[in-house]
């Protein structure tokens, strides 16, 4: 499953250029130079990951690169070696115009190593004006103390600054030439559910994939699945996924019968979406190659409510599972799949997914409790991080069963890890901390099971999502924040008055006591839909440089203004932050789309 994509994995290429003038001045630096490069590249192969488990390898030009022709080299093998990101370092001046790397699609930045003794700081600066004025949006990085020419360590601003741009870099690239696998299309009104191909293909690289519902009703039906498989998942899911109360008044109850329908035609469910996203040899191996392929999707979404919905088995199961670190097969990447299809959410969702390679939350933004109402309703008093009030994360059972916050850090501490750090034991726990009840039939006519849960513990969080804006196009807000663990005396009576039996995720947002962030109530009603994507730690200035890269404008966030990391274009247009990343985002127009 670790290549479960169609295309290789983007590189990293480092650019390692200089001072071109032989006979003397280039022969004293080509070892600093290239050092400089493979200190680089060492940094960022031990540092980064890919969501599939797989270490990021880099590629370093042949030479230094003194002048254009080497310049063409370089390009040149980058091309045959699949790069997706371009590492420009030098510590040293070089012919600016000469040495640049000129592909407008491949995210790039600049390392001038900050020395007295050669002015790559100057070559930083003559570079990045250059960049600007022919319209490639590069970042600048400079280390804030002065190093010794022979010193080959990476301070520690200049990693940070790498991580962020090379993380964001290879997101980039990796959903380029990606799909996002609609299955049916709106669900009950929902305008992210309207899928968007311009906004797919001109700002992510990403083309758009749309199966009507009825091909899983198909593939049921005709036996277009891994029947061994289903087997599997079913023994799988009869002993670890423990079903819940029924919700139902008797009259609306299932039978035992028709539960049993219900449980297996979810399982198939799951199956069937996994394998039209990214295929199933096992399904070409029974003679259906079109179906077996699958559609190289990165991402999905589900419509569901309500023409499937008031007929079939709801996708909470499959939704949850999909998006958990593991199933029957064992521990394994999370996949990104949208409840009712809310294709902006989905993104939002790859974002995280991409920058910390773990497991996604898909909640409603469903309500804010103050503390002066939790007091009327409960008789109980929010406290610590709670204090000022929450906001209540909530969703028909589509969430992470990753969320449940079993799992642990090297300290102790509930986190939710890459895949590869999960052990078997958090994943059992996990699975018990989840139980299955049957779906609210009043919402749900067919049937189905939803995930109930409560996260427990806190963590660090980031909420962020995708809007879209008649006449601008997207737009990108977040909120770092924590989830809280509340009393059961208040998180029952809250949790009865919504729905009890999906996952609950319980939110406190960061507040400076301004704008959007003045306190937890204006998170909340700042907020530009009724869905937001969660992932674990505090990745604000990551997503901040991301949407820089993609052109898109960021327009509510409590990130530190010292921790945004943008182009260096940027500055041009204006000095007030959030204004000037309007603006060059308008400039600059979508990554992949005509200007």
């Amino acid at each position: 499953m670790a290549k479960r994509l169609i295309g290789d994995l983007p590189k990293v290429g480092i650019r390692p250029v200089i001072d071109g003038r032989e006979n003397g001045v280039r022969e004293s630096l080509e070892t600093q130079v290239m050092d400089l490069a493979i200190a680089a590249a060492k940094f960022i192969e031990d540092n980064i990951k890919f969501p599939s488990g797989e270490k990021v390898e880099c590629v370093i030009a042949d030479t230094c690169i003194g002048g254009v022709a080497e310049a063409a080299m370089c390009a040149n093998k980058f091309k045959k070696e699949g790069v997706g990101v371009s590492l420009t370092v030098t510590p040293c001046w070089c012919y600016g115009t000469e040495v640049m790397d000129t592909d407008p699609l491949i995210p790039k930045a600049v390392w001038g190593f900050n020395g007295t003794e050669r002015p790559g700081a100057v070559y930083l600066a003559a570079a990045l004006a250059g960049y600007t004025q022919k319209g490639l949006p590069t970042f600048g990085i400079y280390g804030r103390d002065v190093q010794d020419c022979d010193d080959t360590s990476i301070p520690s601003d200049v990693k940070e600054k790498l991580l962020r741009f090379v993380k964001s870099a290879l997101a980039v690239a990796q959903m380029n030439g990606k799909s996002y696998l609609s299955i049916g299309y709106s669900s009950m009104g929902i305008a992210g559910s309207m899928v968007d191909s311009n906004f797919f293909q001109d700002y992510l690289g990403i083309r758009t994939e749309f199966v009507e519902s009825v091909e899983i009703l198909r593939r049921i039906e005709e036996g277009i699945y891994d029947e061994e498989e289903f087997q599997k998942a079913m023994a799988w899911t009869e002993k670890h996924c423990k079903e819940g109360e029924d919700p139902n008044v008797p009259e609306k109850q299932a039978t035992a019968e028709r539960k049993r329908v219900e449980w297996e035609t979810v399982v198939k469910m799951t199956l069937i979406c996994r394998d039209m996203m990214i295929g199933n040899q096992k399904v070409i191996d029974k003679g259906y190659r079109e179906e077996g392929l699958g559609r190289n999707a990165i991402l999905g979404g589900f419509q569901g409510q309500r023409q499937w919905t008031d007929y079939q088995p709801n996708a909470d199961f499959p939704e949850a599972i999909l998006n958990s670190s593991f199933d029957w097969n064992g521990i394994r990447e999370a996949f990104v799949f949208a409840t009712e299809n809310d294709s902006l959410n989905s993104v939002s969702m790859l974002f995280g997914h991409l920058l910390t390679n773990t497991a996604q939350i898909f909640s409603d933004v469903r309500t804010y409790w103050s503390p002066d109402a939790v007091q009327r309703v409960t008789g109980k008093e929010l406290t610590g991080l709670a204090g000022n009030g929450i906001i209540h994360l909530i969703n028909s059972g589509s969430t992470t069963l990753d969320a449940t916050a079993q799992q642990r850090d090297s300290e102790g501490n509930p986190t939710m890890k890459p895949y590869w750090e999960i052990t078997e034991e958090e994943v059992q726990k996990c699975l018990d901390k989840t139980t299955w009840p049957q779906a609210d039939r009043g919402y749900f006519r067919g049937g189905g099971y939803s995930s109930l849960f409560k996260t427990e513990g806190q963590m660090p969080v980031t909420m962020c999502r995708i809007n879209m804006v008649k006449g601008l196009g997207p737009v990108l807000q977040l909120a770092e924040g924590w989830t809280v663990e509340l009393p059961d005396e208040i998180h029952t009576v809250l949790d009865q008055r919504t729905n009890p039996t999906w996952p609950t995720t319980w939110f406190v947002p960061r507040t400076n006591g301004e704008g959007a962030f003045k306190d937890v109530y204006s998170v909340m009603a700042n907020w530009g839909a009724n869905h937001g994507a969660i992932s674990y730690g505090h990745i604000g200035a990551d997503l901040i440089t991301l949407a820089s890269m993609l052109r898109i404008p960021v327009n509510m966030h409590n990130v530190n203004d010292d921790d945004i990391f943008r182009p260096s274009a940027w500055n041009a247009f204006g000095e007030d932050k959030e204004g000037s990343d309007y603006r060059a985002c308008e400039n600059y127009g979508p990554l992949y789309g005509m200007k």
